[in-house]
């Protein structure tokens, strides 16, 4: 049985500064090193390295050259080895507008390999076809639907009852229908590609905004929008891109600043090209151009991100300036919460034996899932 010793703990409850995690597929016993009592075991000496919990993203198209439309096992096994490196140790394989049989292959391939208990991934994420034209952003203008609750319900049975989280757009005919079909399967409606105003997000119970600020109605002085209402409800979830591109590093401290660490949920939505070099790639068939960190298609809107959930971490910290607990919370707990990840979150005995340990410049050393110790260099795989 290995144990890490000497690390910097964050439980996501506290901080052990001088701490001991012995775990095998699931943590065994966690403490300080006071309490700690030497057995014949794999001892790992992290010499006051911060070990955090797994993080998860929740929404994430894919990277290093796959992407969860190409529907492929192989592919989606390579996907979640590969982000091991960036400390992801959950995410939500997330679909794209498509037409109806290449959601429901995607959904089927994504479920069996859930069901495989092989990889990383630990729910899906259907984003689109039920959202508003208007506000497309990337998302293939011909496939888009009003939101329809017989069709959800279909593909929530192809994907056998693994889609978590829902993008659509509250204001669409039919939505109050198709929120409640959504609902009643467990999975959660998350207004986003949406003209949807304060009123109509209040009237649809809106708990989950997606990727905040992006491809949806803008905060104004007489209307506060989608973004208001993302912004002032408490009971909402908002993701947020930290890469200084979807948003500015201000208006990513403004929406800390406004959610607190505690409504905040910290995403890639990254494509294929993650990971890789810069030029062109494919989203939902068409062509994405990535230079300098961003991915756009030639009309010049956003197609995803190339962020890397790693550096996502370094950057909400650096543009809102949050501790690295609360930063935690954004990055894991808040997603476990929310979806009833109950196995995942929070470092305790019982849960999953997924964490990180970063260096004392947050790179990601070593990243652990479900107690398999996987080692990099330099934050690389």
């Amino acid at each position: 049985m290995p144990t890490m010793i000497h690390a910097e703990i964050y439980t996501g409850q506290t901080v052990i500064h001088d701490g001991f995690i012995r775990f095998e597929e699931t943590i065994q016993e966690i403490g300080q090193m006071s309490a700690y009592t030497e057995r014949d075991e794999t001892v790992i000496d992290l010499a006051g390295k911060r070990l955090i919990p797994g993080m998860i993203d929740v929404h994430i198209h894919g990277g290093y050259d796959v992407d969860t439309m190409d529907a492929s096992a192989e592919a989606l096994y390579r996907l979640s080895e590969a982000m091991l490196a960036e400390g992801v140790t959950s995410f939500f394989a997330t679909t794209i507008t498509q037409d109806w049989h290449q959601i429901t292959r995607a959904l089927e391939v994504a479920r069996d390999v859930i069901d495989s208990r092989e990889t990383t991934i630990e729910g899906i994420h259907l984003e689109g076809p039920f959202i508003n034209p208007d506000y497309a952003g990337a998302q293939p203008l011909e496939y888009i639907v009003e939101p329809d609750a017989d069709q959800f319900l279909k593909w929530q049975q192809a994907s056998g009852n693994q889609i978590k989280l829902v993008t659509y757009a509250p204001e669409q005919p039919g939505a109050r229908d198709f929120e409640a079909a959504v609902r009643k399967t467990g999975a959660i409606p998350s207004a986003g590609h949406t003209d949807a105003t304060f009123d109509q997000n209040h009237l649809g119970n809106v708990t989950h905004g997606t990727h905040l600020y992006n491809q949806m109605r803008p905060l104004h002085h007489r209307e506060p929008g989608t973004v208001g209402y993302c912004l002032l409800e408490r009971s909402v979830f908002a993701e947020i891109i930290p890469d200084g591109i979807h948003s500015s590093k201000e208006m990513v401290e403004f929406a800390y600043r406004m959610k607190g660490p505690d409504r905040l949920t910290v995403i890639t939505d990254a494509m294929r090209a993650k990971g890789l070099s810069d030029g062109e790639y494919e989203l939902g068939g068409q062509t994405v151009h990535v230079k300098d960190g961003a991915a756009r298609l030639a009309s010049g809107n956003l197609a995803g991100s190339v962020l890397t959930m790693d550096q996502a971490l370094r950057n909400i910290i650096r543009f809102t300036g949050c501790s690295l607990e609360q930063a935690v919370q954004m990055t894991s707990i808040n997603q476990a919460e929310e979806f009833g990840l109950t196995h995942k979150g929070r470092l305790e005995q019982g849960k999953d034996a997924d964490f990180v340990v970063l260096t004392a410049d947050l790179e990601v050393e070593q990243t652990v899932h479900r107690g398999k110790v996987h080692r990099f260099t330099n934050g690389k795989g």
